[in-house]
């Protein structure tokens, strides 16, 4: 159901020769209808990724991950969370190497794919494989978007929006408490 719709029913009840008290009752049931249909496609969305757990090759329990990752890792990596804007250790590093998996290790994304997207976040214009990351239909929070997790563990990573720069027009939208960096020497890394 489209918010547009609803505002547009709401508009309609107005010029009907209704009671204000029932107006208001069928605004309000509309209200709790957008707020179950929102709150059904998260939990739907949510059941679906608790699904993919075992498809991924690092297959730990949640007590596992609990022990290994920090409490700020855990949230963002195993229950989808995000690290406020602007704060992440990566948001502004530019060293040249490649940015791994904070949960398994696995190489995501080089150095000289990273731009300053001014989001918050480090942002990267291609994954160092496609087959590294994972992407996901994401509908949580009322909108479309399309989560990445590792490929390796499924942990969440962030985001990828088409609003990037050339080549690709691709903004990897990650958190930095995602990642985990292996220093190289520059000449070694893909160009």
């Amino acid at each position: 159901m489209n918010i547009e719709v609803v505002k547009t029913f709401i508009q309609f009840t107005s010029y009907l020769n209704l009671s204000n008290h029932f107006k208001m009752i069928v605004k309000l049931n509309l209200f709790a209808i957008v707020v179950l249909i929102f709150t059904s496609c998260n939990s739907n969305q949510k059941n679906k990724n608790e699904n993919m757990k075992d498809t991924f090759e690092v297959n730990k329990s949640e007590e596992d991950w609990k022990k290994q990752l920090s409490a700020e890792q855990y949230s963002v990596l195993r229950e989808k969370g995000t690290e406020r804007p602007f704060t992440g250790k990566f948001e502004e590093h530019y060293e040249p190497g490649i940015y791994t998996c904070a949960g398994c290790g696995n190489e995501l994304f080089q150095s000289a794919t990273k731009f300053d997207a001014g989001c918050g976040w480090p942002s990267f214009y291609e994954a160092l494989d496609k087959s590294k990351v994972k992407e996901i239909t994401d509908y949580s929070h009322g909108m479309k978007r399309t989560e990445i997790v590792c490929a390796k563990c499924g942990g969440h990573l962030g985001h990828v929006f088409d609003d990037g720069p050339k080549p690709t027009g691709l903004r990897y939208c990650i958190n930095s408490v995602s990642l985990d960096f292996k220093k190289k020497d520059s000449s070694s890394l893909k160009k």
